[in-house]
């Protein structure tokens, strides 16, 4: 889950929560890598317990990576997997526990923004695909034939395979069991560690099944309140989870995605110089050095440490209130810190209008909330629980503020718009006064043609063309001739798909245009810009987006007719705003435009009002106890305004537990038609034939409300609902035409529990399970012998001791076969959670030492 934006926003307002990660690298010697010894001391000054893996995170930057070229095989974004893990297991050198937890089968909640999200990606691979035709038919009309396989471009690998349910995360789940055994067989680093594995068939997102587990580990006599925990991934929620847990000890490693891509003078994706990202082949670098040293690759990203204790100490700080009337308690006032960043998004409600992180959104929350401290009584939620009659008097507060909110977004809007248009113009200026008749104009030798940098690479300078012999007039009737307009023409070319660029090229060739003409120089140097790099804004599909980026709201229900919207506008331009928040009455033309109900009806209004507050307190819940419903889900598009909360103390929240959707439920129900090929077979009549009962839940074409944003990316997917009996009854009349191998996809599983024959587990393990005083099936786990591990453990019976160990995969492969497995794996089963996680700092606690 991502919220937008903050954690850039929390790294500039509290700076030392951020600190380098100091790495180590394996030494390539000869082209022998010499692999780092973990066991030694973690060269970041302290050592660390238990790293929790959102594995998510991983399998989406491994699987079809921004920076370089993408694996050709499953088994290639396998072996990048497990490349990337080890890297991270060998920065936080846990010394007890790893665990990898991947996305299993999410809330109902959650699937809205599953599916916005998976119908553009799908949409974006289709797109991809029409360019790589397009890019392929224009070689071909040059008499040229496309390099590598049968003369067909490749598809775009879905990246939508990565979801509960499909082979690509049967692959992934038996991938990594292999390599943890391997691990734990070959590296002695890993012989003191337990490794639990949640994968895909347990029901869960990855960075809530992590919070399960250390809430069950924290109800636990024996837990050890001094425990070290470091959590990777790359959603900025696991801030606010690492602050829910009340374990200060608690860090968050993440890649430092501001870090320069590539060397100056570099191509940004194999990191070589010599050519630039559009001309780039993937072709490894030479060796060079006395020693074999590779020189070439894109460097690694650094990693940084966000410090949860740091960003404590100043919260706690800024959330005591002078003279307020009760107790100040940081770890309460924490938890409603929590709360009010819901207000500016996340994956399962739209932000506020009023309300952007980027225009200091929770600064204004937290401002409203310490002037009503003494109004409040105390504080606004408890252990996961909200009082809702003082989070009407932040509402309240909010309300008061919304119309200057607006008024000065518009007027923030306009100053920058003139700014814009103010340095356009002097660009034009100094353009004339450039001109090649002007007196100002620059010399610049002939062939010097590289200006500005762009993402570390050296992009041609537009102004910088060749010189001729000033004797030579030029004419309009002269080939050379070349205007200013004829410059910034050729210029734009860098804004259109690599495709559009060769059609208009080779428009040139036939129509004869002269050679050796200034016209021709300007052509060979627009021809090394990457128009790659110009290509329109990332979009937000997928988990591993930086959240940033992620500025969208959920889809849900009431969606608005494509019809009646119909497409966006050129996300490259201006998007018209005909709510106008700035104006008096946006409230009116608000609800008819988004909602379709009329202007006078007010109830409605507060009805959306109520739904909103429900979705609070569900996320709320969520973070600190666990779902409370598998079936809720907030029903609207878009959030209400402040002003449209009342009432609130007299709201009844009743959550219905209910039962997590199916692997193949989830799929039909977030997946759209283009993505059928991860599904069953038998399913796809559904979503396609046109006389399927739910074939009006999978539009090819859907409309992107762009909602006062400027880019398609940013705006709202207005996607029809789904409507989970109809989709569960069109589902049952295929469900007994599945195979043994797909019913088996479709199946829960457990989380597994991985360690050495070494560890001190394993002769309890071994004696219950496997000798001849072999007992029950499964057994309480002693917390004493597993070193602080608390739960129960089941026999696996797929597992056999001292088999043979290989690669789960066809093909090549860089492990050797281990003939005598010195593993153990066993199904793993947390503590049960009777009691409620307290918002408390447990007994013998040991605070962290302040960073200066």
């Amino acid at each position: 889950m991502g919220v937008p934006a903050l954690f850039r926003w929390l790294s500039q307002k509290y700076p030392k929560i951020i600190s380098p990660v100091i790495e180590e690298h394996p030494v390539d010697v000869d082209g022998q890598k010499i692999p780092i010894d973990a066991r030694k001391p973690n060269p970041n000054g302290e050592e660390f317990d238990n790293l929790y893996l959102d594995m998510n995170g991983i399998v989406h930057p491994c699987s079809h990576p921004e920076d370089r070229p993408p694996p050709e095989t499953e088994e290639d974004m396998m072996l990048a997997v497990f490349e990337y893990t080890e890297r991270v297991v060998n920065m936080v050198r846990p010394r007890k526990l790893l665990m990898i937890a991947v996305d299993g089968v999410a809330p109902r909640a959650k699937m809205n923004q599953q599916r916005s999200r998976r119908f553009r990606a799908a949409q974006e691979a289709a797109d991809k695909d029409k360019e790589k035709e397009e890019f392929y038919k224009m070689l071909r009309s040059q008499g040229k034939e496309p390099e590598g396989g049968d003369g067909k471009p490749k598809k775009t690998w879905d990246s939508n395979a990565i979801t509960p349910g499909t082979p690509f995360m049967d692959i992934l789940a038996a991938s990594l069991r292999y390599w943890c055994a391997y691990k734990l067989n070959t590296d002695p680093a890993w012989e003191k560690l337990k490794i639990i594995i949640s994968d895909a068939t347990v029901p869960g997102e990855g960075e809530h099944k992590i919070m399960q587990f250390v809430r069950s580990q924290r109800n636990s006599p024996q837990h050890d309140p001094n425990t070290r925990h470091v959590m990777y991934g790359l959603d900025a929620d696991l801030i606010m989870l690492g602050l829910a847990t009340h374990e200060p000890h608690f860090r968050i490693l993440r890649e430092d995605v501001f870090a320069n891509d590539t060397k100056p003078g570099c191509c940004r994706i194999c990191g070589q110089p010599g050519h630039m990202a559009a001309e780039c082949k993937g072709v490894p670098a030479k060796k060079e050095g006395e020693f074999g040293e590779k020189k070439g690759g894109a460097p690694l990203k650094p990693f940084i440490w966000l410090h949860v204790a740091v960003l404590r100490e100043y919260l706690a700080v800024e959330m005591s209130v002078p003279n307020q009337p009760f107790k100040f308690d940081l770890e309460r006032a924490l938890d409603d810190w929590v709360f009010m960043c819901f207000f500016v998004g996340n994956d399962f409600l739209p932000h506020l209008p009023s309300l952007d992180i980027r225009e200091q959104g929770i600064d204004t929350l937290i401002a409203i909330w310490r002037d009503n401290m003494s109004t409040m009584g105390g504080y606004v939620t408890k252990d996961g629980h909200v009082d809702l009659a003082r989070a009407q008097l932040i509402l309240e507060g909010l309300a008061k503020q919304e119309d200057a909110i607006f008024k000065r977004r518009k007027e923030v809007e306009e100053r920058k718009e003139a700014a814009a248009k103010r340095r356009a113009q002097q660009a034009n200026k100094r353009a004339r006064r450039g001109g090649p008749n002007g007196d100002d104009a620059p010399v610049t030798p002939a062939g010097n043609f590289m200006g500005s940098r762009k993402r570390g690479e050296m992009v041609p300078d537009i102004n910088a063309l060749p010189t001729f012999n000033p004797g030579t007039a030029q004419t309009s009737s002269d080939p050379r001739y070349m205007t200013h307009d004829m410059v910034v023409n050729k210029a734009n070319v860098a804004n259109k798909s690599a495709a559009a660029v060769l059609k208009e090229k080779l428009l040139a060739q036939k129509n004869g245009a002269p050679a050796e003409s200034q016209k021709d120089a300007v052509d060979q140097l627009m021809e090394t810009v990457d128009t790659s790099a110009q290509t329109s804004p990332a979009s937000v599909l997928g988990k591993r987006k930086v959240d940033e980026d992620n500025d969208a709201g959920t889809p849900g229900r009431n969606s608005p007719d494509p019809a009646q919207n119909g497409p966006a506008k050129d996300p490259e331009g201006p998007a018209e705003d005909t709510v106008m928040l700035w104006e008096p009455g946006y409230a009116d033309r608000y609800y008819e435009q988004k909602f379709h109900v009329k202007a006078g009806d007010i109830d409605f209004r507060h009805q959306v009002g109520r739904d909103y507050v429900e979705g609070l307190a569900w996320v709320l819940l969520y973070y600190f106890q666990g779902c409370a419903s598998w079936t809720w889900y907030y029903p609207h598009h878009y959030a209400p305004f402040a002003a449209d909360f009342v009432d609130l103390k007299d709201m009844k929240l009743d959550f219905q537990k209910g039962k997590p959707f199916r692997p193949y439920e989830q799929l039909m129900g977030v997946m759209p038609a283009r993505s059928n090929h991860v599904l069953p077979a038998v399913f796809h009549p559904l979503m396609t034939d046109e006389d399927s009962d739910i074939k009006d839940f999978y539009p090819v074409d859907f409309v992107v409300d762009l909602n006062g944003k400027k880019f398609a990316w940013q705006g709202i997917a207005l996607l029809p609902f789904i409507d989970s009996k109809r989709l569960l009854d069109a589902m049952a009349t295929k469900y007994p035409l599945l195979t043994e191998d797909e019913k088996s996809r479709n199946a829960f599983g457990h989380d597994a529990l991985l360690f050495s024959t070494k560890h001190p587990l394993y002769e309890d393990v071994a004696t219950n399970f496997y000798s001849k005083k072999a007992g029950a099936a499964e057994f309480n786990i002693n917390p004493q012998v597993s070193e602080g591990l608390a739960g129960k453990v089941e026999k696996n019976e797929e597992y056999l001791p001292s088999s043979s160990l290989s690669f789960p995969l066809p093909g090549a492969t860089p492990f050797q076969d281990v003939d005598d497995d010195q593993s153990i794996t066993v199904h793993y089963v947390m503590p049960p959670t009777n009691t409620v996680h307290k918002s408390m700092l447990l007994p013998g606690l040991k605070p962290p030492n302040p960073r200066h």
